[in-house]
């Protein structure tokens, strides 16, 4: 009895080991050549390999509101298999990109111009924040809520963002927990208030 109980636990700990090890290495997995090919088009040249979706900002205006471009494995296939990806950020006068989470991948930003405060949060609750300058390198690590903000009245600001995943994902913690179909007593109790107060929020959000 007591030898079936051991292999019982030892069985429990491999499993668990694995699944630990698979979360530690998630994110792309190996390719087996040097590129992925499409799946459509047998031969590729160069053109495959460049994304012009980037051109439009370059000398364009400042958003109304707060704008990622992207250039992931949805805009720029030829990233598929690579771990890596883009985005260009663009934060008018008091904007913010809200709090969201990258699941598969940490974010390295770059401030190009203007000012920026930024932070994440990490398991433990602890608050990392920053005010960056034009220049400054800022690394959100994988999987942690983060957020940046804008809180110049009167400048916009631009960074860019590399991703180690071709499709980090982007998880918006307001749009997940309010606009969902998770009840609203539930998460009324969850944040300790009121279910009008929650309806209230999800309306902000609509």
């Amino acid at each position: 009895m007591e030898s079936k109980t051991s292999s019982c636990i030892v069985l429990l700990a491999l499993a668990i080991s694995l699944f630990i090890f698979q979360m530690a290495s998630a994110g792309d997995p190996d390719i087996l050549t040097d590129f992925v090919m499409p799946l459509e088009a047998p031969l590729v040249d160069a053109s495959y390999f460049t994304f012009s979706g980037l051109r439009g900002l370059v000398g364009a205006l400042p958003p109304d509101k707060f704008k990622a471009t992207k250039a992931s494995m949805l805009e720029f296939p030829a990233l598929n298999g690579q771990s890596v990806s883009y985005a260009i950020l663009q934060y008018p006068a008091g904007s913010v990109n809200p709090v969201h989470t990258h699941p598969r991948s940490a974010e390295l930003l770059f401030l190009m111009s203007g000012t920026l405060q930024v932070g994440f949060i990490d398991s433990t609750n602890k608050m990392f924040n920053q005010t960056l300058q034009t220049g400054d390198v800022f690394v959100f690590p994988k999987g942690l809520v983060h957020y940046q903000y804008n809180a110049d009245a009167n400048n916009c600001a631009w960074a860019i963002s590399a991703f180690g995943s071709a499709n980090a994902g982007t998880i918006s913690v307001p749009n997940s927990v309010f606009n969902t179909s998770i009840p609203d007593n539930i998460l009324a109790k969850s944040f300790k208030t009121d279910i009008m107060t929650i309806q209230k929020l999800k309306a902000g959000l609509a």
